[in-house]
């Protein structure tokens, strides 16, 4: 096996290759030529080679000098298919006790952490925060009757990620129940009023807070 420091111009570059592609942040020249036994100005000369050669075969990823390193970028050309594939990775990747308490939230927004809570019979908070981080559940104000209490409901990314036009097109949760005593206890664990109703005036609330924003999209809000 040859030493780094005798590597040959194109060793060098596979190499660089493969550390660029195992790092997420931009890393230098001399921590790329620290590793190869190599100096900085060569290592510098390589990478530079590498970005003209992908800007030349017009490939679908891009080497550019960033906040003082080198790092792989995906086209920008791509964004759109980029996007899509990574948010169905994100759809992908909810954890039941996800799905579980986004579908609390979508048939009974705004909910508080605390009305969560009793539906699923566990604490959410953690799942509520990462569905708020992930943009599908967004703050939507405070309970009326607890003013600390914070209101969550779904964003208009959770349409787009569900192929929904309007929260009125969510499914009726009463077809999934195999009898009627499972049905009787959705109506009752679900809302104390009916489920059309709900979201019927969460749908109207959705849509005016768009029309007050200017946009087709929904704020992202911070969690609390």
């Amino acid at each position: 096996m040859r030493e780094l420091d005798k590597l040959e111009s194109q060793d060098m570059r596979g190499a660089l290759e493969a550390m660029l592609l195992a790092s997420s942040d931009p890393v230098s020249a001399t921590d790329l030529a620290k590793v190869l036994g190599a100096a900085p100005g060569e290592v510098s000369a390589q990478l530079a080679d590498l970005a003209a050669e992908y800007a030349d075969a017009n490939r679908g990823f891009q080497l550019r000098e960033v906040a003082g390193g080198w790092r792989l970028f995906t086209h920008p050309a791509y964004h759109d298919q980029v996007e899509a594939l990574v948010m169905s990775w994100d759809t992908r990747r909810l954890s039941q006790a996800a799905l579980e308490t986004l579908a609390v939230i979508a048939y009974h927004q705004p909910v508080t952490r605390e009305g969560v809570k009793a539906i699923r019979g566990v604490n959410s908070d953690g799942v509520i925060s990462s569905l708020v981080d992930k943009g599908l559940v967004r703050e939507a104000g405070r309970d009326p009757q607890r003013a600390q209490a914070i209101r969550y409901a779904t964003t208009q990314a959770f349409l787009e990620r569900f192929g929904l036009k309007s929260l009125r097109e969510l499914p009726d949760l009463e077809q999934f129940a195999p009898d009627e005593e499972s049905r009787k206890f959705i109506r009752e664990r679900l809302s104390g009023r009916s489920i059309e109703s709900t979201l019927e005036e969460a749908a109207a609330d959705f849509d005016e807070e768009r029309e007050l924003i200017g946009t087709d999209g929904v704020e992202e809000s911070d969690d609390e």
